[in-house]
């Protein structure tokens, strides 16, 4: 019986957005299984760009769909148009171009894997964060779809929905450090404490590898039992 991981030396990785959000943690947890991990640290805002990554990587085995952008705080109904369309453009309209790039020759060959690092605001929300979880619940949307529609070829198409994860986008040094979060963290978190960015790479490890193929189109909640 093989281990977790152990399918993936070898494979092409594709990562995108990889200096930002959770990018540099998943490239080098993919390294070390052996993965030929393919880094672009472009920030994507279209499906062209999507598009152009995603055929500029060639083959791949596996898409590591890594989109974010901090989230605003703003009140319902003091959105403004630029706001809302300033997060879709970059967590939501990059997919259909990213999928176009690698998915036809994922199910040509009848093997692939693609995993989004979505947020868990498309399960359970929070106030003032109307634009960011509309934009998260569009991608989980998108995943759920295409994740059926791929599920028949043999190509495994899901979504972490995280939360409560350290990484420098989200939760840095300077949020951590303010006691209110600490306080929020023991009182909203079930397990009481941040998820570690390892922890988080590892779940996606997991998803990514061949010894694992019964997942489809599923956003999984990775948050501590914030989202369950």
């Amino acid at each position: 019986m093989r281990h977790i991981g152990e399918s993936l030396g070898g494979k092409r990785v594709l990562i995108t957005q990889a200096s930002e959000f959770m990018g540099p943690v998943l490239v080098e947890a993919f390294k070390s299984y052996g993965a030929d991990v393919v880094v672009d640290e472009r920030v994507l805002d279209s499906g062209l760009a999507g598009e152009e990554v995603a055929t500029a990587a060639g083959e791949v085995d596996v898409l590591i769909a890594n989109l974010g952008v901090p989230a605003p705080s703003t009140k319902a109904h003091e959105i403004g148009d630029d706001e809302f369309r300033y997060a879709f453009a970059h967590i939501v309209d990059p997919l259909p171009g990213l999928f176009r790039g690698v998915l036809p020759g994922m199910l040509e060959r009848r093997r692939g894997k693609i995993v989004v690092m979505g947020s868990a605001q498309a399960l359970r929300s929070q106030k003032r964060v109307a634009t960011y979880a509309a934009a998260r619940s569009a991608q989980a949307g998108f995943v759920r779809a295409a994740g059926i529609e791929a599920a028949p070829s043999n190509v495994q198409i899901n979504m972490i929905a995280q939360n409560f994860i350290e990484n420098p986008m989200y939760y840095g040094p300077e949020v951590q450090a303010n006691p209110a979060f600490q306080e929020r963290l023991r009182r909203e978190v079930p397990a009481g404490r941040l998820g570690t960015p390892e922890e988080d790479a590892q779940f996606a490890v997991f998803l990514a590898s061949d010894e694992v193929g019964f997942f489809a189109g599923q956003s999984i909640s990775f948050s501590g039992g914030w989202a369950t």
